[in-house]
């Protein structure tokens, strides 16, 4: 890998997958054009990525964040969000840009928004996919990041919120 900053073994955050582990670099041979690749492999999804090196950045690639990083995102978590006032259709489509653009502080704000207490009402089908996705993601990372397993990052973040 030479011009590319992953390395085999790395995990990485693609921001419409979540976290995948680095399998290595190809070099494949596309309508007669010889194309670097980084293989990255999504356990979770049972997916494997190829990516070209040359759109890595522009597709939003990063490696997992830091710790300093993480504990940013997991203090959104403890802050109060307001969630806006407009049709549900189009607060949908905002959280699913910021779960899809792969920060971490804009993934916890989608959980923290959509996270539901005890005492607060039902929350709707599409509600409940999008954070269940939001929580996949950020459950992912953490995971990595603190070398845990994500049963445990889950019940962190759990615990965050019902504390908040």
């Amino acid at each position: 890998m030479a011009d590319s900053k992953f390395s085999n073994g790395d995990f990485v955050v693609y921001p419409s997958h979540g976290v995948g582990k680095v399998e290595g670099v190809e070099t494949q041979e596309i309508a007669g054009h010889s194309l670097e690749v980084i293989v990255i492999n999504f356990d979770k999804d049972r997916m494997t990525l190829r990516l070209p090196i040359a759109k890595a950045k522009s597709a939003g690639l990063r490696n997992v964040s830091s710790k300093p990083q993480m504990t940013n995102a997991i203090d959104v978590l403890k802050s109060k969000g307001r969630v806006k006032r407009m049709m549900w259709s189009r607060r949908a489509q905002e959280y699913e840009d910021k779960i899809n653009s792969g920060n971490p502080n804009s993934v916890a704000e989608v959980v923290r928004e959509l996270h539901r207490n005890v005492n607060q009402p039902d929350q709707s089908y599409s509600e409940r996919q999008v954070y269940q996705n939001a929580m996949g993601r950020l459950v992912g990372e953490l995971a990595i990041v603190e070398k845990i397993d994500e049963e445990k990052a889950t019940k962190k973040i759990e615990k965050i919120l019902e504390a908040a």
